[in-house]
């Protein structure tokens, strides 16, 4: 598995990373013993950065990566995220960008991951109400107490970043990006090369619309994210899967998988851009860490390109709920 730069201080990883918001649950039901064959298989592979959060199943996810882990901390340079909480008096979903809360949230993490540092943290969202430089002035502290390597910004704006980057060093922005998710070709990705920060796109699979065998929103139970999202409901979804069944022609025609294909894409976007697809099965897993090895030529992106060009998807990505809390820039 070839390596990209991850952090500001040279720290590479795999090219291809793990997203673990699966572990807990959220694509449908799963068990620690088969996150732990996934995470196993990852290490054999090569594949070796781990994304999650601490609301990802309410610590789920955490707990099953420090289950693994077991105090190990050099098996994986892991990423996480902190921000997102539920207000217990409102009993709402909310944004908490305070260093107490952060602090705690931290801390929390660290225990469940059963480390005493994580690579890179993520503000998982902003809260307006807090600037962005007192929230730079945070996640620095936490880095000059070694409770942290690294920082990074979950679906912000160029300008936040720009912002931040005023600060301190930014390590990371973490936001959608896919063929069917391209809103951050205009700005974020030139952004993030301009300013030395590394650009990792998650759900770089468009969650399961390129895997080989098409996802059925019938088939979504209480709890899958994608449930009720307008690009997986009719008459979009129908739209959506005629357009990816030429792109999986295409990749049938190249001799390769849609998924390895749809990453081999994100990966040559820039040298900077590294995404962590998200799966539980280590048989997915194989499938999206060949991407580093496909064959990638000019001449191929282009027919990737005429085949789902920039705009092709119906339906928005996120549903009005789920669109709060990311920035909008264009």
């Amino acid at each position: 598995m070839k390596r990209r730069k991850l952090l500001q201080n040279g720290t590479k990883v795999s090219e291809v990373g793990l997203g673990c918001m699966s572990f807990a649950g959220f694509y449908g039901a799963t068990s620690e013993a088969e996150a732990h064959r996934t995470l196993a298989a990852a290490l054999d592979m090569g594949v070796n950065f781990l994304d999650t959060a601490n609301i990802y199943g309410m610590g789920v996810s955490e707990n099953v990566i420090g289950s693994f882990l077991k105090g190990d901390d050099t098996k994986f340079v892991i990423a996480t995220k902190g921000a997102v909480w539920d207000n217990p008096e409102t009993g709402k979903r909310g944004f908490n960008n305070s260093c107490d809360h952060l602090r705690a949230e931290l801390e929390l993490s660290l225990t469940r991951l059963q480390v005493e540092q994580v690579a890179l943290y993520y503000i998982h969202r902003r809260a307006p109400e807090i600037e962005i430089e007192q929230v730079m002035e945070t996640l620095l502290a936490f880095k000059a107490e070694g409770k942290i390597g690294g920082i990074g910004f979950s679906e912000i704006s160029p300008a936040s970043l720009r912002r931040a980057c005023a600060v301190g060093p930014v390590d990371a922005v973490q936001s959608e990006y896919s063929l069917w998710a391209r809103y951050p070709d205009l700005g974020m990705l030139q952004t993030c090369a301009e300013l030395d920060v590394t650009f990792v796109p998650f759900s770089p699979l468009g969650r399961g619309i390129f895997a080989l065998q098409t996802p059925d929103p019938a088939r979504f139970k209480d709890g899958d994210f994608r449930k009720g999202t307008p690009r997986f409901t009719e008459p979009n979804f129908g739209y959506n899967v005629a357009r990816v069944r030429a792109f999986k022609a295409l990749a049938n025609d190249l001799g390769s998988h849609p998924v390895t294909l749809a990453i081999s894409w994100c990966l040559n976007r820039g040298p900077h851009l590294i995404p962590i697809p998200g799966t539980r099965s280590a048989e997915h897993l194989a499938e999206c860490a060949a991407a580093s090895d496909f064959p990638m030529t000019p001449e191929i992106m282009a027919r990737i390109e005429t085949t789902l060009p920039v705009g092709w998807a119906h339906g928005d990505r996120y549903t009005t709920q789920q669109w709060i809390g990311p920035e909008g820039y264009c």
